[in-house]
């Protein structure tokens, strides 16, 4: 398919102080559109001035939220090039969240290219600051106008970009974090597994409890036992234990994360002992006790690797690691935001070349 072209008259330009700017906060000068119909299926892709949507009260993403969307990133190396990492597990992902909530699944082929061509055309946007880059935001949602509970026909795919710095304003620094008792994010069966915009809603109000504790966000328990540890926050979640890295299993309540896909990979090419499988409040609480649980950190797009320094498991508080950022956690950050930044070689091919 075609992508046809519509540029701003006045080009705009980064901004030079993007590390105190809020995290996505602004936007470049183009986005990217297509509509999905019944009889035309996927059609119309086109780029053009970053603006509002004029959809209808009766849009069915207003009324029943069929929406999802993605977050990756594009890097400007220190030769000036310009890489995206690992979009196509991206790509991968939201057709798994179109799958589970009824939307239409964007193609492949298209996808790439679109990204390909929005990250071209706003190339300025990109910042060239270690830790900067350009967040870029692919977004699909129903637009049926009808108040009925149907599957929908018809949508909008979008792709729109953001300049940012790091997304926690401590930088690659611990937070603190606590267990999150009665709220929970996600249950088996539901959508925890995809990226979409419920997953995210239901979580704000334990988040903004927390911060009014003093805390950076929460740990997510599981719905049915409220005993296993799922996610932190918006990222998935990691526990060295002596010795050796545990994250949650997928268990589809939980996110798939291409950073903690991509940081199980490098552990294990590394011999760095590394396990997927339930792990409990209580577990983590006596390792920390034994004096045996040496770091824990939290990883995702937006934030790579983030050390938590201080866990409040409700009846205790534990220091981790000193309130340091670990040696593993720095190692991994080191090595994924080297690959992404093109620093260090990418053995693993995860870098696609755009400009």
């Amino acid at each position: 398919m075609t992508i046809r072209f519509e540029k701003v008259q006045n080009p705009g330009k980064c901004p030079e102080n993007i590390g105190e700017i809020p995290f996505g906060s602004v936007f470049s000068d183009h986005m990217f559109i297509c509509d999905y119909s019944p009889e035309k299926g996927w059609n119309d892709a086109r780029i053009v001035p970053f603006g509002p949507f004029t959809i209808s009260p009766a849009s069915q993403v207003l009324n029943y939220a069929p929406e999802i969307f993605e977050g990756m990133k594009a890097y400007r190396t220190a030769s000036g090039k310009i890489q995206l990492f690992r979009p196509e597990e991206n790509i991968k992902r939201m057709q798994r969240s179109a799958e589970r909530l009824c939307l239409p699944q964007m193609d492949a082929e298209l996808f790439m290219e679109a990204l390909r061509e929005i990250v071209k055309v706003d190339r300025a946007w990109v910042p060239d600051g270690f830790g900067t880059s350009l967040y870029i935001r692919p977004i699909e949602f129903a637009n049926d106008v009808h108040l009925g509970v149907k599957t929908p026909k018809n949508c909008i795919f979008t792709i729109i970009t953001s300049p940012v710095g790091s997304y926690f304003k401590e930088g690659v620094n611990p937070v603190r974090m606590m267990i999150e008792p009665d709220d929970v994010r996600a249950v088996r069966g539901g959508t925890g597994y995809t990226k979409c915009g419920g997953n995210y809603a239901c979580s704000l109000r334990a988040g903004e409890q927390a911060a009014q504790k003093g805390f950076a966000q929460v740990l997510w328990l599981d719905a049915i036992e409220k005993k296993y540890i799922e996610e932190g926050g918006g990222m998935n979640v990691m526990f060295k234990i002596d010795g050796k890295v545990i994250t949650p299993m997928l268990t589809g309540s939980i996110l798939p994360g291409i950073t903690r896909m991509s940081i199980l990979e490098i552990m294990r090419s590394e011999g760095i002992p590394c396990e997927e499988r339930l792990i409990s409040v209580d577990e983590i609480r006596e390792a920390a006790r034994a004096g045996k649980l040496e770091e824990c950190f939290c990883c995702g797009t937006a934030a790579v690797v983030g050390p938590i320094g201080e866990l409040d498991l409700g009846d205790e508080k534990f220091l981790i690691n000193d309130f340091k950022t670990g040696p593993i956690a720095q190692h991994l950050y080191d090595t994924l935001t080297g690959i992404q930044w093109g620093k260090i070689e990418d053995k693993f091919g995860w870098t696609v070349p755009v400009c």
